[in-house]
């Protein structure tokens, strides 16, 4: 069996994707055709050769407030600057019966990719996640993001998205 990662489309089937978390499975079976078509993000997913959907990332533009950044890097910024342009990785979704097989690198790896290529077209400092649970908040920290104590969320710089993409791996 060979994976590829793809845009969403009417061709993948999703009915039967199940990753353990009904958020997120309900997500991809239910809405994500629908934000697509809204344009409120763009969904990847990982697809089999029969097309089923084995994983599944979405991006969306969204701003962080620079006082919630730590202070080492907001001194950084320009004062002017209160919101910070960032892309939200909305969703990171594995089927189970990919998990726990490198599935879930791959898909951040191609997500950061995208979000990386996206900043050299369009200014954002950064991309941002709401880790589910503290398993995935685990797995983010893994690859270098920083946890924002004030909302909860995690971010991890352009800068760190480069070194991973050129030098890491």
């Amino acid at each position: 069996m060979q994976a590829q990662i793809q845009k969403l489309a009417n061709l993948h089937k999703k009915d039967t994707f199940s990753c353990g978390q009904p958020l997120l499975d309900n997500y991809i079976s239910k809405q994500a055709n629908q934000d697509v078509k809204r344009k409120l993000s763009v969904c990847y997913v990982l697809v089999d050769d029969e097309q089923t959907v084995k994983g599944y990332y979405t991006l969306s533009a969204n701003a962080i407030k620079k006082d919630s950044l730590p202070e080492e890097l907001s001194k950084k910024l320009p004062k002017s600057y209160e919101d910070l342009p960032v892309i939200l990785l909305g969703r990171l979704a594995i089927d189970k019966s990919f998990q726990g097989k490198g599935f879930g690198e791959i898909l951040l790896l191609d997500a950061l990719n995208e979000c990386y290529q996206l900043s050299n077209q369009l200014g954002t400092i950064a991309v941002v996640v709401d880790a589910i649970d503290t398993k995935a908040q685990a797995f983010y920290e893994s690859y270098g993001f920083i946890l924002l104590p004030s909302s909860g969320k995690m971010f991890l710089p352009m800068k760190t998205i480069e070194d991973l993409i050129f030098n890491e791996h």
